[in-house]
């Protein structure tokens, strides 16, 4: 067996617990198994398991090179269900998790041509800010953003850029002030995410350096979408995707602040397990969001370019 394969073998083995149980699936003997990761140990000189009579567990060292075996194995399984699919009609229920803000603003708008067009499946949206576990939950993926996508588990494909905008009401800055500077946020009420830490963490630029403020406050709740309703009601200052804000600040419904502290952008990704194999109905709707924001920046770039 070549070096690939026992690499794949390495990781079922590691999933499965066991050699009698990676056997059992493989159709073959404890003994086959067994002799084969010997022999991927030999060839690598570290020893990867730890062996008692009833399971197995990874050495120090076995514990990241499975990590890039485990990876290796989900993307042979994929192409094969790739490969195997292209002809498949999709069909059945898709099960998406997305943020309460972008469900509700960027997603729900896109669903009526994709369903008109894919008129077998069903789509079931959970709207949570909260981090899903694709590998224990029953979704077949999510939209998240990039302080979201910490899972090795997991593949993410890039859909947008998204830009985040420091905001407040023109009544809470009428009564508070604006600040011109990041520091002076520590004297302003800050709202905050509780769903993602990571989102109350706000990083400015000034004097080619990254100033960080942890957004403090008397306010906060569990979704984007809720601390928006918060800012328009002038609870405090705010640091949301310009999606969501963008209009309010045309209209003057809410005051963009620090602009010229402008922040890194982050991004928005679909995400799926890559221990399952990649479904018809996954694969055509991810490629159909890619294909909807690469046209819509398309468009954006097109029209901010001057007139000749």
């Amino acid at each position: 067996m070549d070096i690939a394969n026992q690499m794949i073998l390495f990781a079922n083995v590691v999933d499965h617990g066991s050699f009698s149980a990676t056997a059992r699936s493989l159709g073959q003997s404890p003994s086959a198994v067994s002799k084969q990761i010997g022999h991927l140990e030999d060839r690598l000189g570290v020893r990867l398991l730890n062996r008692s009579t009833r399971n197995v567990s990874l050495t120090d060292e076995g514990r990241p090179f499975y990590e890039r075996c485990a990876r290796i194995a989900a993307g042979v399984s994929e192409a094969e269900s790739l490969a195997v699919s292209m002809g498949s009609r999709p069909q059945g229920t898709l099960r998406i998790a997305a943020t309460v803000a972008f469900g509700k603003t960027r997603l729900l708008p896109l669903l009526p041509i994709f369903l008109r067009d894919h008129p077998d499946l069903r789509i079931v949206l959970d709207l949570t800010d909260r981090i899903v576990d694709l590998t224990e939950s029953d979704h077949d993926m999510a939209i998240r953003f990039t302080e979201q996508v910490d899972d090795p588990s997991v593949i993410a494909r890039k859909l947008t850029d998204n830009d985040r905008i420091l905001c407040a009401s023109p009544d809470y800055i009428a009564a508070h002030g604006a600040p011109d500077l990041p520091v002076d946020l520590s004297r302003h009420n800050c709202l905050r995410i509780s769903a993602v830490e990571e989102w109350n963490r706000w990083h400015f630029k000034e004097a080619g350096q990254t100033i960080l403020h942890n957004a403090a406050g008397n306010f906060e709740a569990d979704s984007a979408d809720a601390v928006y309703h918060a800012t328009l009601a002038g609870l405090g200052i705010s640091r949301l995707s310009s999606y969501l804000v963008g209009a309010d600040i045309e209209a003057g419904r809410l005051v963009h602040l620090l602009p010229d502290h402008h922040e890194d952008q982050t991004g928005v990704f679909a995400v799926y397990s890559s221990k399952r194999n990649l479904s018809p109905k996954v694969r055509v709707f991810v490629d159909y969001l890619i294909d909807h924001f690469r046209e819509e920046r398309a468009h954006l770039q097109t029209a901010a370019r001057p007139a000749a």
